[in-house]
């Protein structure tokens, strides 16, 4: 089925409503996060390079009018304004990476009406599961405090797709590794992997298991020791990989229990065989707040295997994210709900070091020695650019979450930053504001 066709309905009644009216004037959408969820003091911008693909294929064919108009209960011919739609837009956004902050936009697209509005499903869906996952992993790879993080999730996130994005984000925040293939091989991660637990069952006994695990794999190989009895699994295993002389960059690896005793008593068992440089690994159900615990305990863990919980960001698996119209036709126009108003106009963000973000208009300049947040990352509906890497949004990442005040960082209670509003911004608002009410008390009195 076409992507095209893969939205939300009333996107494509909106769409061909403006058609019809010939409402195709140039429209900016915003797309932002209303508000940070909890336990959350910073988001980590990505989802845009998929965002991109997606605009720059877009294209509806005669297929998907006729998909359209099934849906709709409706003749074909009715449709047919919508055939040969493409999108032909300007796009400007904060590239992967970078940490942003509630109310500051993630991108803005300005194009003609109808594209503008039948894309924003899409954009909606790829930027916000993929910010809300890529923070997740940014908050692993804080509380391990230099340990290296490895991606497991594949087999729980909420399909293939969303498994390559998961292992992707974890590559843009800093990962070790992941256990994906197909991530793995097209992204230039390190593939990471043990054994399962039904491996070992299949054999008469642990030692059994692991010397033929061994034998096949002449390389650094890691035992997953929790089967039966954890501490005599960690015995078999030094005592196979001393018999072996397989020592350096092999591991055992704990997936259950009492981790922080656990590793404990394994890291004994290690060394007590001269294995002091066999590594312990940890996994089973963890995310930031276990590895944090973990850490501040002074757990001799190496390395922190984490999966469904961070794959699907499990505490906080949605963002309040929103695409709001903020200009058409020249015409600043702001939506006045209650807990949900938006504000007028085409919008820059401004960072400063060391000082607050700042949200103005987007022909404001900013402060002295700030830089703009959001570039132009495509025009006439193609890139301006080749795709970014993960190694240059991981070096963003990198930097910004250096920068933000540790308070922003930790795993329990962090405090979110807020941008200041620029007076442009602030005196926008206010004025189509007031145009709006003063409408609102005309219509009232006649």
């Amino acid at each position: 089925m076409s992507d095209v066709t893969s939205t939300d309905l009333y996107e494509v009644t909106m769409a061909l409503s403006y058609l019809e009216e010939r409402m195709d004037a140039p429209a900016t959408f915003s797309l932002f996060v209303r508000r940070l969820p909890p336990g959350r003091g910073f988001l980590v911008a990505a989802g845009l390079e998929s965002a991109l693909d997606q605009l720059a294929g877009y294209r509806i064919t005669p297929t998907d009018v006729r998909r359209f108009a099934v849906a709709l209960g409706r003749e074909q011919a009715e449709l047919e304004p919508l055939r040969g739609l493409a999108f032909t837009g300007e796009v400007r956004a904060v590239p992967e990476g970078r940490v942003v902050h509630a109310g500051e936009p993630l991108l803005e697209v300005t194009a003609p009406l109808p594209e503008a509005q039948l894309v924003e499903t899409h954009l909606l869906n790829l930027v916000s599961h993929q910010t809300a996952v890529a923070s997740k992993a940014a908050r692993c790879v804080l509380a391990a405090a230099g340990h290296p993080v490895v991606d497991f999730s594949l087999r729980r996130t909420h399909g293939p797709q969303a498994g390559f994005q998961a292992a992707r984000l974890g590559g843009l925040v800093g990962f070790a590794g992941t256990s994906n293939v197909a991530a793995a091989t097209r992204l230039g991660m390190t593939a990471s992997g043990t054994m399962a637990h039904s491996y070992v069952e299949a054999f008469p006994d642990e030692e059994a298991a692991f010397r033929a695990f061994a034998r096949t794999h002449p390389g650094p190989v890691t035992f997953l020791v929790d089967t039966y009895d954890t501490e005599r699994g960690v015995a078999t295993a030094a005592r196979v990989l001393r018999d072996l002389r397989r020592g350096p960059g092999c591991g055992i690896r704990l997936d259950s229990g009492d981790l922080e005793a656990l590793a404990g008593r394994a890291r004994e068992i290690l060394d007590a065989a001269g294995l002091p440089e066999v590594r312990v690994i940890v996994s089973g159900g963890l995310d930031e707040y276990d590895i944090d615990a973990l850490v501040r305990a002074g757990a001799p863990v190496d390395v922190y295997a984490v999966g469904t919980k961070v794959g699907t960001s499990a505490d906080a698996p949605y963002l309040d994210s929103a695409y709001k119209l903020v200009e058409y036709d020249g015409r600043p126009v702001m939506k006045l709900s209650a807990a949900k108003a938006t504000a007028p106009g085409r919008k820059q963000v401004w960072r400063s070091p060391g000082g607050p973000d700042v949200l103005a208009l987007v022909d404001e300049p900013g402060p002295e020695g700030a830089e703009p947040l959001l570039r132009t990352v495509m025009r006439g509906g193609r890139r301006i650019g080749p795709p970014d890497d993960l190694a240059t949004a991981h070096a963003r990442f990198t930097a910004d979450v250096t920068a933000l005040p540790a308070t922003a960082r930790r795993t329990h209670g962090p405090e979110p930053l807020a941008p200041e509003i620029s007076p442009g911004l602030e005196a926008l608002t206010a004025a189509v504001r007031e145009h709006l009410e003063a409408k609102w008390t005309a219509a009232r009195g006649s």
